[in-house]
Parts: C-alpha cells; sequence; structure tokens
C-alpha cells in the first residue's frame, strides 16, 4: 500500500500559481482520427480503402455514410475496433506537448467523446490508456462538447462547429488545419497546418501571456475593472 503524502508536503490549490492554460482538442489534433475511421468505414462498407477519399468534411458523407448512420459506425469503431485506444498519434504531437509543459504550460484535455449513451466507461478508458501510452502530458481531462465551458487561455481545435463557437464567445484559439475547416477565415497566425507549426504559436501567445504579468498581471486588471 502507497503511503499517503504528508499534509505539509501538499500546496494548497488557492495558493498555487495560476498557469497558463492550454485546452488541447484530441481528434484530429493529437490523436489520428480520419485515418484510423477510414479503414473502419471501408470495413463497415465492405469497400476497398482505396476508393475512399483521404480528405473529407466534417460528417464524413464523402465516404459514402448515410444520414443517420455515424453513430452506428462510431460505436462499432469504439467497441469492436478499439478506436480510442489504438488509433495513431499525429505526427509531433506528444513531443511537442511535452516540451510545452516543460514550459509551464498546463495541458487540458478537452474532447467531446462522450457522443454515443451507454459507453462512457469504455470511452474514458481508452482515451486515458491512449494519453498515458503515448506520454500526453496533462493535468486536467474534460468530455465537454461545449469547449468554451472549460476554461482555457488558448484552445487548439480543428472541429469547425467548436472554432466558430469559440470565436464567438472571443475566445484565443489556433485552428489545427483539416479539410473541415479550411473554409474558415482566420488570421494566418491563428492556424497550423502541423505541429511543428502550432507548437511556436503557442509558445508565442505564452510569452505574451508573461509579459503581460501572467497570473499576477490578470489579477490587476481584474481589480481594476472592479474598481471602476
Amino acid at each position: 500500500m502507497t503511503d499517503l503524502a504528508d499534509s505539509a508536503t501538499i500546496s494548497p490549490v488557492a495558493d498555487s500559481p495560476r498557469q497558463f492554460v492550454l485546452g488541447v482538442d484530441l481528434d484530429g489534433v493529437c490523436a489520428d482520427y480520419y485515418p484510423f475511421m477510414r479503414t473502419v468505414i471501408a470495413e463497415w462498407l465492405g469497400r476497398d480503402l482505396e476508393s475512399l477519399p483521404a480528405d473529407v468534411g466534417w460528417e464524413m458523407t464523402e465516404w459514402g455514410i448515410e444520414p443517420g448512420e455515424f453513430h452506428k459506425v462510431h460505436r462499432f469503431a469504439v467497441v469492436e475496433r478499439n478506436l480510442y485506444r489504438d488509433m495513431g498519434m499525429i505526427a509531433g504531437a506528444g513531443p511537442a506537448l511535452r516540451r510545452l509543459s516543460n514550459l509551464g504550460i498546463r495541458i487540458r484535455i478537452i474532447t467531446h467523446r462522450l457522443v454515443i449513451e451507454h459507453f462512457h466507461r469504455m470511452a474514458v478508458g481508452q482515451t486515458v490508456e491512449w494519453l498515458d501510452r503515448h506520454g500526453i502530458p496533462y493535468w486536467d481531462l474534460c468530455f465537454m462538447g461545449e469547449k468554451g465551458a472549460v476554461n482555457a487561455d488558448l484552445y487548439l481545435e480543428d472541429g469547425p462547429h467548436n472554432i466558430e463557437a469559440l470565436l464567438r464567445e472571443q475566445r484565443d484559439v489556433i485552428v489545427f488545419s483539416h479539410a473541415a475547416n479550411r473554409h474558415l477565415e482566420v488570421p494566418a497566425g491563428d492556424r497550423a497546418r502541423n505541429w511543428a507549426e502550432a507548437e511556436p504559436l503557442v509558445v508565442a501567445r505564452f510569452r505574451e501571456w508573461e509579459q503581460r504579468g501572467g497570473a499576477a498581471g490578470m489579477r490587476r486588471r481584474a481589480s481594476d475593472r472592479a474598481a471602476e
């Protein structure tokens, strides 16, 4: 049995310094969701893999999935093909997140994977196993459809509807490029095609946050607004 930590060694949360929080999506940003789903759907439809285009929209209708059929295929992918456990990692995601974590950035995973009822335990278990196996450093794991409901200083996201919702809320977002979101017009400095481009954008936002005083600066500005 592991000994409990001495209370003198544990810093109260309220006394811990406020960190810069990076809200990171999983599927399409860290986890290589689309190639895995392409193989599953080819199997589901009984089609040759090469007959399915590599680039698809958010609903994946280009692969021949009928309206209303996606949830059936998705359940099959998770339950029978261990989607959340076995799909690959997008190149560079793990090393980049480890470097960002080493800078003092708090990695907050925000993913909407609880999309089908009665299989949440499997989805969560596979997700944690995948994160640990790939050495993804994270302190918070949030299963949320409304990403803005989970606070972060910066979001890294590929879902077009999530991006649009975050921008409406005036959140800072780096768009991780995918065929499904290329129609969105965002400044060049708010879009990354891969982790080699995403990492320096995150670092730049973090350095700007530090220059503005980091957590102390945020508290000062909040105090100033309250005094007005």
